[in-house]
């Protein structure tokens, strides 16, 4: 009997400890998967709790960290590193990452942001067959999304922000059918939206920001649940998406859309923000977005709509901002928005306004705009015929009274411009000086730089305009010929008598300035001509009849006609993009106008601030940069920016002091060729990082290189030009600027990279973009210096 009872205890014990024993290798296995978890991700600073006696099922949770366990599984595993954390090391491995990661089966929310997870994301991420959440965003992960993600069925929420996935947006997204957050902002990806978007009936977010999507976006009137769309910076359009009605936030903006907004918009009575701007949408605006009941934030900027604002119109009270600029708008600002202005932000300049706080354009401005894009009111083409004849008859009587006091006006003027001509006293400045050099110039001829002879072929000479010109180039400043607007005064269009188109600026001038300054600062103007920069080919003055003294100058540039070098990369049109060895040349032509810039007139241009969008492409696709820093224009300058076609731009720097001997050029022309080489707009918050990529890049193989680059180019770029660029650009990004090259050896590489990419296609000699032979180079690779 008693050795039975220690039979039977004996036993218990054995099937007590076994389990227990059991217990732990479960609770180990989770724990070594996450310490290894925590290797792989070199040890960052929000895992440093972690060691081998953490029980992670029981630890406090944070923002930045968390690890949920249900019977002995982890389930949730979240983790958030430091904002902008750099890349992992060169010998990290994604695919031994998610090998690892696949080890917690149970797993059914994944976050993993901000720990410089680099390379293709993994297919066999799927073995995560119960995952729910997915959130890898601000990482660096590149190629395509993977086709296997099709698999995970209960998949809600994915969100791929702030990566560098290229390729096409699948056409398997309607697998998800419990899908409600699809998130892929701030990447590479291309083509048109596949319609398996219309499918996903229960989407609440869909964000596609900042990518290269474009052509009309697919029916989405059916999604019923979709509460938050944004689609801006992409080139969707061009007519307005079909929508539901119970959107909350509207993003659209700054792409191709140019048709109406569709009526139903005025009745998405839960929408609190609504971002159309920067599009080129045509009709009426409707007054009725600025009551509905829930609207915080409306943005119609940068459009041609049009119609007449009342004083007496009502407006939400919680609008907080308003944003109505640069549109066809006409009649009166709407008290409700003057009322409480403290609180809220209203703009609402470059209409045709009676308001003039904010700057606005003639009324016939508006009227002549309206006219040329051919807006019609939709559906009222047939109703109501008696009050279409009545306002037509009373806008033609407008138009012909205009005509007669724009008639007489003219006539005036005439006769005004020719008795200043005439009269010795307000005779235009004697301006011959400006043709030549001057004697101390010409005293210190050595410092002319053969380089400014050379950059000048092909440029008109420079010459002294008559107002007469300047007038019937512009067709005396019609409406029509207007580009814009900055603090250093309105830019024209024009075309000379000789059919030449110009760019002409007019500037207003301030008594302040003596005659010898406005001569030693056109005289310095006249130099400012180059191949590679948008030249000044003449001036013209005008005077105060009192003292003679110089009222306002006319600069007339030559004219760029094919836009800016930004909008050949980054539009996301394969069909208007530049080819690898344009882009190599656009590169070259830039780097020649800034070392002409640095060395090719006295005294030198330092920190010129360049941009993308500073830099203009010609006919022949020739690089010119536009904005750099142009004498008298200097210290014009306030606030705002010029447009980019305007020939100048001038930095609040001294341009006769040579600002770390041009390295801060040489930082900037870097970013210039990060955006060519990566095909996107980059913040200066994201240099460092992506350039940290590109770094990781050189040294591993050639399709590591490839795959991050802009996928229109990307198979057809030599390796070794392809990895030339690359070393470039890292070296003009170095945070010091002493170790930063010299623009003349930048440019000695780029003519390598594409002296290498010209022989790769057969060619027998290479040419720069200002067609001159590039001399071959040592047997080598060209080194900086």
């Amino acid at each position: 009997m008693g050795n039975r009872l220690h039979l039977s205890v004996l036993m218990v014990l054995v099937t007590l400890l076994l389990s227990i024993f059991h217990s732990e290798q479960l609770q180990s296995s989770p724990s070594q998967t996450l310490l290894r978890i925590q290797r792989l991700l070199n040890f960052p600073a929000v895992l440093s709790s972690w060691n081998n006696n953490t029980d992670f099922c029981s630890t406090d949770s944070t923002s930045s960290l968390t690890v949920v366990c249900y019977e002995g599984t982890i389930t949730q595993l979240h983790i958030v590193g430091e904002t902008r954390a750099l890349l992992l090391p060169r010998n990290f491995s994604i695919d031994s990452f998610v090998t690892t990661l696949v080890r917690l089966p149970s797993l059914k929310v994944l976050t993993l942001v901000s720990l410089g997870l680099w390379g293709p994301l993994p297919g066999k991420i799927v073995h995560l067959s119960s995952l729910e959440i997915v959130n890898v965003s601000s990482n660096f992960l590149y190629g395509s999304i993977p086709p296997q993600l099709s698999l995970l069925s209960h998949l809600q929420t994915l969100i791929l922000d702030d990566n560098m996935f290229s390729g096409h947006l699948p056409e398997w997204l309607d697998s998800f059918p419990a899908l409600t957050v699809l998130s892929l902002r701030n990447n590479l990806l291309n083509g048109s939206l596949p319609d398996s978007l219309s499918s996903l009936k229960n989407i609440r977010i869909l964000s596609l920001s900042n990518n290269h999507f474009y052509g009309p976006v697919p029916d989405l009137h059916h999604l019923t649940n979709l509460q938050v769309l944004e689609l801006d910076d992409n080139a969707f359009g061009p007519r307005f998406p079909m929508l539901g009605d119970k959107l909350v936030t509207l993003v659209l903006r700054n792409n191709k859309f140019r048709s109406s907004i569709p009526d139903e918009v005025s009745s998405y009575y839960q929408l609190e923000a609504l971002d159309i701007s920067a599009n080129t949408l045509v009709g009426p605006f409707q007054l009725a977005l600025l009551s509905l009941p829930s609207i915080t934030y409306l943005n119609i900027s940068g459009n041609k709509l049009t119609g007449m604002l009342l004083e007496n119109l009502s407006c939400n009270p919680g609008l907080e901002v308003v944003d109505l600029s640069s549109n066809l708008l006409t009649g009166s600002l709407p008290k409700c928005l003057v009322s409480n202005s403290n609180d809220r932000t209203i703009l609402y300049a470059r209409n045709c306004l009676e308001e003039t706080i904010q700057n606005q354009h003639e009324l016939p401005f508006c009227h002549t705009e309206a006219i040329a894009v051919g807006i019609v009111p939709e559906g009222k083409k047939h109703k109501q015929v008696s009050k279409a004849v009545l306002s037509l008859g009373i806008v033609c009587g407008t138009f012909g009274g205009v005509a007669i006091v724009a008639l007489l006006f003219f006539i005036v003027r005439r006769v005004y411009a020719k008795s200043k001509i005439k009269k010795p006293p307000t005779k235009l400045i004697s301006e011959n000086a400006a043709s030549g050099y001057t004697s101390k110039l010409i005293s210190d001829a050595r410092y002319i730089s053969q380089k400014m002879k050379f950059g000048m072929v092909g440029l008109p000479p420079y010459r002294v305009f008559s107002l007469e010109e300047i007038v019937a180039a512009t067709n005396n400043f019609d409406t029509a010929t207007f580009m814009g607007e900055g603090s250093e005064g309105k830019m024209h269009r024009g075309q000379l008598k000789n059919g030449l188109l110009v760019a002409i600026r007019s500037v207003k001038m301030a008594k302040s300035y003596s005659k010898e300054d406005f001569m030693h600062n056109i005289d310095l103007i006249s130099k400012y001509r180059h191949r590679h920069l948008v030249s000044v080919l003449g001036h013209c003055f005008e005077c105060y009849l009192d003292d003679s003294s110089v009222s306002g100058i006319f600069i007339v540039f030559e004219y760029v006609p094919n836009g800016t070098l930004k909008s050949w990369i980054s539009d996301g049109h394969y069909r208007k993009s530049l080819t690898w060895m344009q882009r190599i040349e656009a590169a070259i032509g830039v780097a020649k106008g800034i070392e002409f810039l640095h060395t090719g007139i006295v005294t030198g241009v330092y920190s010129n601030n360049l941009k993308i969008t500073d830099v203009l492409l010609d006919q022949n696709f020739v690089a010119k940069i536009s904005n750099y820093d142009l004498p008298l224009l200097s210290n014009m300058r306030k606030v705002e920016q010029v447009n980019p076609s305007s020939g100048s731009r001038s930095p609040s720097t001294n341009k006769s002091v040579k600002h770390d001997e041009g390295k801060s050029d040489v930082y900037d022309f870097g970013v210039i060729l990060l955006e060519l080489i990566l095909g996107r707009t980059i913040k200066s918050r994201n240099v460092d990082t992506l350039k940290d990529l590109l770094q990781a890049s050189i040294t591993a193989d050639g399709e590591a290189r490839r795959s991050i680059i802009d996928p229109a180019v990307r198979k057809a770029c030599l390796d070794q030009s392809l990895k030339t660029m690359m070393e470039i650009c890292v070296r003009c990004l170095i945070k010091e600027p002493e170790e930063r090259p010299s623009i003349e050896d930048v440019l000695w590489n780029l003519q390598f990279a594409a002296q290498v990419q010209d022989a790769w296609r057969g060619d027998s000699q290479s040419s720069s973009s200002d067609g001159s032979p590039i001399s071959p180079l040592a047997s080598g690779r060209m080194t900086f210096h």
